[in-house]
């Protein structure tokens, strides 16, 4: 029984994983391919804008529908329903036309990534025990930085130089995927058994269980650490190539820069997980955000091209780590009737701060304050998250806000 249990998660982590590679590659694509779209387009900076914001746009319904329809019908189903419509549309990015058909099929594609986030979460939080729920969505979750480290080298390839090359490849391998999900992929067990007590007796749990008595603060609490954190996510993933140039580095420099940040990010996103399962919830937030904290500070301060390599990877580490584990906080919050629907509204709420903080970023960069000046902006927004999420932290039972010990391997419950 508990070598099947080990199975049936390894199986949904390693998924999940995939999937979350495929979001890496997104969220490197439009930047990488940006040159070739505004020429084959004829776009100019106005309407490149607006083509980068429309694929993050979409992801705030798709979060939204995604997390409550897996609540209702599964995770599993709505999983391969959100990786088919982002491969669909995501092909689609090649054949379009004109500037209002791609924007058209970006949103979908975006919203396609945006109802899978939620139950990638959630699949992974609830293939394994509660006390290894951190480690299971950092294992899920590092599958992100992978995908854009590994587009990244795809871009310095004569392959990467069309940018149709770049968008067949991420809706190819989520095709490729999708017979995987429909004949290995388990439902998740904690899913099963809450319907079969929500058909005997219990009500199934909808959006306004999240602001019942016992979920109110902590969902208000969540949104806020969530919209801060991707502001200040997205800043460094939209920017971070910029702000080395306006830091006085080479576009090369700022490219390898940003590929240990990548790498960084998939060992700190791992870490950050397991930690979230063996420490004090308390103690991880304090150690993740004073990691970000002294990363955004070392990238003020580097002078040297070493520097800021380091600078670089102590950010990746911590900032793109910090999702990841805020992501597991929102599988530890809600109960399984609700789980998908809590994470998939704060991913909504946070993606929200996502198209935010690159569009505040560009205003700060044009008025003159320069990489520093965004860099020093986004600190306050970190100092904030923090408290939020340690007040979240002291909101969970005893039990839940402690450590537990974390058994080997990655059991189900």
């Amino acid at each position: 029984m508990e070598r099947s249990g080990n199975k049936h998660s390894v199986i949904t982590v390693a998924i999940c994983f995939l999937i979350a590679v495929i979001e890496g590659l997104d969220i490197q694509a439009a930047g990488i391919a940006a040159k070739g779209i505004s020429e084959y387009f004829a776009l100019d900076k106005s309407q490149l804008g607006i083509f980068f914001s429309a694929g993050i746009l979409g992801l705030l319904p798709g979060a939204l529908i995604g997390g409550r329809y897996a609540d209702r019908i599964g995770r599993k189903k709505v999983l391969i329903w959100s990786v088919a419509t982002f491969a669909v549309f995501t092909l689609c990015t090649v054949w379009v036309n004109s500037f209002t058909s791609l924007l058209v099929v970006r949103f979908l594609a975006g919203a396609g990534l945006g109802a899978a986030m939620p139950n990638l979460i959630t699949l992974a939080a609830e293939s394994v025990r509660p006390e290894n729920r951190g480690r299971a969505v950092g294992l899920m979750y590092c599958g992100m930085p992978v995908g854009a480290a590994i587009l990244s080298y795809i871009a310095s390839l004569d392959f990467g130089t069309n940018w149709k090359n770049i968008f067949y490849l991420g809706g190819l391998l989520p095709i490729v995927v999708v017979p995987l999900m429909m004949l290995l992929l388990p439902e998740s067990r904690e899913f099963l058994k809450a319907q079969d007590k929500q058909q005997a007796a219990e009500p199934q749990g909808s959006f306004k269980d999240l602001f019942n008595s016992e979920n109110r603060l902590r969902t208000l609490l969540l949104w806020g650490s969530y919209f801060l954190t991707l502001m200040v996510v997205y800043i460094m993933l939209s920017w971070l190539p910029s702000l080395f140039m306006e830091l006085g580095f080479s576009r090369k420099e700022g490219s390898t820069a940003q590929f240990f940040f990548m790498i960084a990010a998939t060992f700190g996103t791992v870490i950050l997980g397991m930690l979230t399962d063996r420490w004090k919830k308390a103690y991880v937030i304090i150690l993740m955000y004073g990691g970000i904290t002294a990363g955004l500070f070392s990238l003020n301060a580097a002078v040297s091209l070493t520097n800021m390599y380091w600078a670089a990877a102590l950010t990746g580490a911590f900032v793109i780590g910090c999702q990841g584990v805020l992501y597991a906080f929102g599988s530890i919050v809600y109960p399984t009737n609700v789980r998908a629907t809590g994470v998939g509204m704060a991913s909504a709420v946070g993606r929200v701060g996502a198209m935010l903080g690159p569009a505040i970023a560009g205003q700060l960069l044009a008025a003159g304050f320069g990489a520093a000046g965004v860099v020093s902006a986004a600190i306050p927004c970190i100092i904030v998250s923090a408290v939020l999420m340690l007040l979240v932290v002291r909101s969970l039972p005893n039990q839940a806000a402690a450590t537990q010990p974390a058994q080997s391997g990655l059991e189900t419950s």
